[in-house]
Parts: C-alpha cells; sequence; structure tokens
C-alpha cells in the first residue's frame, strides 16, 4: 500500500514537471552542470586507512544519532555521504549539514516542489542527464547527484560556499539557507 501510494506519488511529480518544463517554469539547464552529472558515474573508496576511518565515523556518529537512531544505519549512511562527498572533491561535513536542513536525513523526503531524497534533487535532473530511471530516493544516487550538483555550484561561485548555498537552494541573493547551512556545520558538523 504504502508502494503504491508513493509510486503514485512519484508519477504525479513527473507530470508535474514535464508540465512545468514545457510552461517553461523550469530554469534552463546549464551544460557544465549537466556534464558533471553524466560523468559522476564510478565509486572510489574515500579513506586513506583504517585508522582515519574510524575516527571521523565515531566523532560523526554522535551528532548524526539525533536524526537515525540504528548505529548500523548510522554507519551505512555516513560511510555514503564521506564516499560521495569525497568523490566530488566536496568536505563531508558540509555535505552533512546539507542534509540536516534539507532533509534532516530523511531519505523518503518529497519537497513542496517535488525536490526528493536526502539531498533534495530535483527529477528534471534525470531527464536532462539521460538517465530517467534513476531513483533519487536512493541515497546512493541522491548523494552523487546532490554532491554533484554542491560541487559544481562551488565552482560557479568562486568557491564562496555562501553562494553556492543559495545557488544550490534556488535561493541566489539571499543568505537565510546559505546562513542555516554554515550554522549547522559550525555547531555540529565541523
Amino acid at each position: 500500500m504504502i508502494r503504491k501510494s508513493l509510486t503514485t506519488l512519484l508519477l504525479c511529480l513527473a507530470l508535474a514537471f514535464s508540465q512545468a518544463r514545457a510552461q517553461d517554469k523550469i530554469p534552463e539547464i546549464d551544460p557544465q552542470l549537466k556534464l558533471a552529472l553524466q560523468e559522476a558515474v564510478t565509486q572510489a573508496d574515500s579513506f586513506a586507512d583504517r585508522f582515519d576511518a574510524e575516527v571521523w565515523l565515531m566523532s560523526k556518529s554522535q551528532p548524526l544519532a539525533r536524526y537515525i537512531k540504528d548505529p548500523q544505519k548510522r554507519m551505512h549512511v555516513l560511510k555514503a555521504v564521506h564516499r560521495e562527498a569525497t568523490l566530488a572533491g566536496l568536505r563531508p561535513e558540509i555535505v552533512l549539514a546539507v542534509i540536516q536542513i534539507e532533509s534532516a536525513f530523511d531519505p523518503y523526503a518529497v519537497s513542496r516542489v517535488g525536490a526528493q531524497g536526502m539531498m533534495q534533487v530535483m527529477p528534471f535532473w534525470k531527464n536532462e542527464i539521460g538517465r530517467p530511471d534513476d531513483n533519487l530516493i536512493d541515497m546512493d544516487t541522491n548523494l552523487r547527484y546532490g554532491c554533484t550538483i554542491l560541487k559544481h555550484y562551488i565552482g560557479k561561485a568562486k568557491g564562496n560556499l555562501a553562494n553556492a548555498l543559495a545557488y544550490y537552494n534556488g535561493s541566489y541573493g539571499r543568505h537565510t539557507y546559505s546562513s542555516k547551512v554554515l550554522d549547522a556545520w559550525a555547531t555540529r558538523w565541523r
């Protein structure tokens, strides 16, 4: 029953996005970002050694316990975040802060505008890069897209993290969202 409801919701969202695209309500696609998403298809082990892994995972497990109670699930999420952030060339702690603000670590989150998953990725990206069957509710897929998009915007903002976060959130010119993420990073993840 839940799966059927989720499938129905996702179909409705897909239809709404195709209608919005037809009505020019979805912004023009940045070709460099599209290319970056297309190229982000390989995985890499992100820790230099076991000691680094243990230190990082244990230091981030405690603050994440507020959102994910099960220790095994917490470790799974932390490893995935570290892997995808590192692959994209991001600090994993910034990605943790983005996820905290975007979805409070809910992999099934869907925003009122249709952004999906922990990093709240807009579904139109799947069609733009020729991967319409990708599942943005899948944590690994969502992290791959979200980290790639965030890295692109950091480059576009010439390293200015506040501006990059505003681009990511679609609120460029305002820094309310950026301030929330940077505050979460400073108080919980750094």
